[in-house]
């Protein structure tokens, strides 16, 4: 039995949560797959129950399970310079290392490009992201007003992890092609280290293929000819920025869904923001929300063994597939008139 948790989040995270557990407890029945369901509070709510948006008892529970779907956390109301109030760190403290975010365009779906099936892997416990790096201090300082100075982190075990879940999803695929983005003729030690690492584990999947382009030559042919491309792994800060290129190549951040993963668990969640201009309209699009929970299936049911999670996952993905190509219950972000509740309900129908 699989155990995961569910946490809604902030503003639209309420309703797009609940649409994507409702997909996957649709999948789940189809299969026969025993989930274990469970609510805890994170931002907002978190703060309203228990005075903070990562409150202790969210983290322990989260400790005892397989992994959760998260929604969208925080925005423009939350207090500055309040330590209660914060952007609560799951990935951080969870050690979830590896940000998966797939780039997928679809026909009827206006993109400024057709034909893109791309995974990135984003390595988000090092780079230059100082809360991401530093336990204590900053990674940042200004030793005078004329001056500042940031540090930037790789190490052999981040850089080889991220690269092996990787070589891992390629091997899923068709292409089974990783291509490694990084600056190594500038930042010689740095992204040296990171291409190296993977190069090492590219030795390990002999049934893979390894590729390597300089960030900013990928960054255009991304934008040029995407369709070149399988899986991508990189640092933590060209990640952050590639990515959102990735999305907008395909229609923006609302097909944006993400998987953090760490060696055990995982965290479903959706690239885009808590969106409090449309919160509680009923006309948030919950596609990333719900993809971000197949690709919880699909990662628990292949690192835990579980074929049926797996199934479940595909059974998703091929509904979400459906109700696209039909167009007739879809957000108005996707051209369409229906409502949040209405493409949750339409996905879960054709499970």
């Amino acid at each position: 039995m699989l155990k995961i948790g569910v946490l809604l989040g902030d503003d639209i995270g309420l309703e797009v949560v609940p649409e994507a557990v409702k997909v996957m407890k649709a999948s789940a029945a189809k299969t026969g797959l025993a989930i274990e369901w469970s609510e805890h509070a994170i931002g907002r709510s978190g703060h309203e129950l228990h005075g903070h948006t990562m409150p202790e008892v969210t983290v322990k529970a989260l400790e005892k399970i397989d992994g959760w779907v998260c929604g969208p956390i925080g925005h423009g109301a939350y207090p500055r310079n309040d330590p209660t109030w914060i952007m609560p760190p799951l990935r951080k403290r969870f050690d979830l290392f590896a940000s998966i975010k797939p780039v997928k365009s679809y026909p009827n779906i206006e993109s400024v490009h057709k034909d893109v099936d791309i995974v990135f892997l984003r390595e988000v416990t090092e780079g230059m992201q100082s809360s991401d790096t530093v336990l204590a201090g900053s990674g940042e300082f200004r030793p005078n007003d004329s001056i500042s100075i940031g540090t930037r982190v790789v190490t052999r075990v981040g850089a080889n992890r991220v690269a092996r879940e990787a070589f891992e999803i390629a091997r899923t695929r068709s292409r089974k092609t990783v291509t490694s983005v990084h600056k190594e003729p500038v930042y010689r030690l740095v992204c040296g280290m990171f291409a190296e690492e993977c190069r090492k584990v590219a030795k390990e999947y002999p049934d893979c293929k390894l590729q390597e382009v300089l960030v900013d030559g990928f960054a255009m042919k991304l934008v040029m000819k995407p369709q070149q491309y399988d899986v991508v792994v990189t640092t933590n800060q060209f990640g952050d920025i590639l990515t959102d290129e990735g999305a907008g190549v395909v229609g923006g951040l609302g097909l944006a869904p993400g998987l953090c993963v760490g060696e055990r668990q995982a965290m479903g969640q959706a690239t885009h923001g808590s969106a409090p201009d449309i919160a509680g309209r009923n006309i948030a699009n919950p596609y990333a929300l719900i993809m971000s929970g197949q690709m919880l299936l699909e990662w628990l049911g292949r690192k835990r063994g579980e074929p049926k999670a797996v199934e479940a996952a595909r059974l998703i993905e091929q509904a979400v597939d459906k109700v696209i190509a039909e167009a007739k219950h879809l957000t108005g972000d996707l051209g369409g008139k229906a409502g949040t509740t209405q493409m949750g309900d339409a996905i879960a129908a054709a499970i």
